[in-house]
């Protein structure tokens, strides 16, 4: 598995990370089978927040890890916080929040909650998880002083923040914020696609994000990438959807010249971005997992990767 400078720190983190938002409809044994198959991949990092399986996500890992063979020590463990979840539209893995809350108290709390799910004494990373209109820096500042002197969270980072967000948060914590998650797959390249459509007036062209990959590269941010094989917001998967023939058709192509799935493709087209991007893989199926975790080890040509992205509808101006 290949490794990533995550945010230029020097913690070697997993080229592809597991992200548990499913884990709460798993049994704790299962659980650990899927931990244990990812880090006999090679993934070392995994990715929670506080409202996944409205709370019961973490528990699920918490147990499971405990109950698994993999030391806590060999692993780096992250999560975010700042969602405030309304039970009334949230039903399982689906989790919608009724407001954004990244107060001093409020984020502290979030800590101690994740901690004691997943029975542990620190998260080595911790992400504001949604931009919040409210949010006052000088709280969210005075929260992460009190987490990091307290050796409850090692680094911080964010979650689709765009750059001046970033940099307003910035301004007023001492942590390096070393992260940002983002969606970005073969079916979301908003992040990409406006830089080269560049002083045109096509709907591509539009820059929605503020140029926020050019600034992370710029500010060693490591971008992590969620939802790698969805498209929409959570409209359903690509991969082998009817929708997407031509699409899935060049990814067959690829994947038989490499020997691996259309799943590792679509992770090795993200990982082949100079960007050194970080793959949040998100399935809870142990043989997906190794699947897509094979993609970790394809280098896509230039061209590869360009035919991939024009397979999924895009084009060059």
């Amino acid at each position: 598995m290949k490794k990533i400078n995550l945010g230029g720190s020097g913690l070697q983190a997993s080229a592809v990370a597991l992200g548990i938002m499913r884990m709460d409809a798993l049994t704790t044994a299962d659980a650990a089978k899927v931990i244990e198959t990812a880090v006999a991949n090679g993934v070392n990092y995994f990715d929670s927040a506080d409202i996944y399986g409205q709370g019961k996500s973490g528990k699920v890992f918490g147990e499971a890890l405990q109950q698994s063979s993999v030391k806590r020590e060999d692993i780096y463990i992250q999560s975010k916080g700042g969602i405030i979840v309304s039970p009334e539209r949230s039903h399982g893995s689906e989790v919608f929040g009724k407001r954004y809350d990244f107060s001093k108290q409020h984020l502290i709390d979030v800590v101690d909650q994740e901690l004691q799910h997943m029975k542990i004494d620190y998260l080595d990373a911790f992400l504001l998880h949604r931009p919040d209109p409210l949010m006052e820096p000088e709280e969210i500042a005075a929260a992460f002083n009190t987490l990091q002197a307290s050796g409850k969270v090692r680094h911080f980072g964010v979650s689709n923040f765009n750059p001046r967000q970033i940099e307003l948060v910035q301004h007023y914590t001492k942590q390096r914020l070393l992260i940002n998650q983002l969606q970005f797959s073969i079916m979301h390249t908003g992040m990409i696609d406006f830089g080269m459509h560049v002083n045109m007036t096509d709907p591509r062209s539009i820059n929605h994000d503020g140029g926020v990959l050019e600034y992370s590269r710029l500010h060693d941010m490591t971008v992590q990438a969620w939802s790698p094989y969805q498209y929409g917001m959570f409209a359903g998967v690509f991969i082998n959807n009817p929708k997407f023939p031509e699409l899935n058709a060049k990814l067959q192509e690829i994947a038989g010249k490499y020997n691996v799935t259309k799943n590792a493709i679509a992770t090795a087209w993200i990982l082949r971005h100079p960007a050194q991007i970080q793959v949040i893989l998100g399935s809870m199926n142990p043989q997906h997992i190794t699947e897509s975790l094979a993609g970790a080890d394809v280098d896509l040509t230039k061209q590869e990767w360009y035919d991939v992205y024009f397979a999924a509808g895009n084009d060059l101006p």
